[in-house]
């Protein structure tokens, strides 16, 4: 049992993940197929890119899952440097990409992983095995962020910063991270805080803000 989220703070998120995603998937079905088209006809390759993550860490365990994009980057993108962060104006991101990087279409199938369970709408974002023990011996409380909590699609570090482009980005973030933590402690504070990010991170798609 986690015992800094109080039970109803617990039950009423995954609750409210279930329903949104549900929503999210309904509304932006029938944009599904022309993203993927889109996809195809401008990069060969699949349309889908399944990446393993770090998820939700407890006592005796921490999970590791597939997470769901749809593809913005050149199939051969990491084939020569192995896992890098994205820089701005990276040359692996298609044309299409960038515009799914910058409306966060790109993250849609990640509706799914909440449905599975394997992340929430809003948490810390999930890190990746290949920066997990660099980014652990750099940034002191790092591995702390997922402590009882599930990854999420959007939260409070994206909406203040976006993407990560270098450790000293996810240094800041992790403060972001932990600030959310804390808001979990209440229901109100949570309610508010979990409300909030929705709400700019759909300011965010339509503004094509993202990155």
């Amino acid at each position: 049992m986690n015992s800094y989220i109080p039970t109803p703070v617990r039950v009423t998120k995954r609750a409210m993940d279930i329903f949104f995603a549900l929503i999210g998937l309904a509304l932006c079905g029938c944009l599904l197929p022309l993203i993927g088209a889109a996809i195809y006809l401008n990069s060969p390759g699949p349309i889908l890119f399944k990446q393993m993550r770090i998820g939700h860490a407890s006592r005796d365990r921490t999970e590791i899952f597939w997470m769901y994009k749809f593809r913005t980057m050149r199939l051969d993108a990491e084939a020569s440097t192995g896992a890098v962060w994205a820089q701005a104006k990276d040359p692996r991101i298609t044309a299409v990409g960038r515009f799914l990087r910058k409306t966060r279409l790109d993250e849609l199938p990640q509706l799914f992983n909440v449905l599975k369970g394997d992340m929430s709408l809003i948490g810390p974002r999930p890190e990746r095995p290949g920066f997990y023990q660099k980014l652990e011996l750099a940034i002191p409380f790092f591995a702390e962020r997922t402590w009882g909590l599930k990854p999420g699609i959007t939260g409070l570090a994206q909406v203040n910063q976006g993407y990560d482009r270098d450790i000293e980005d996810v240094r800041n973030k992790v403060g972001f991270d932990h600030a959310y933590a804390m808001s979990l402690s209440g229901f109100i504070t949570w309610l508010r805080s979990d409300l909030t990010i929705m709400l700019r991170t759909v300011l965010v798609m339509v503004g094509g803000r993202g990155q």
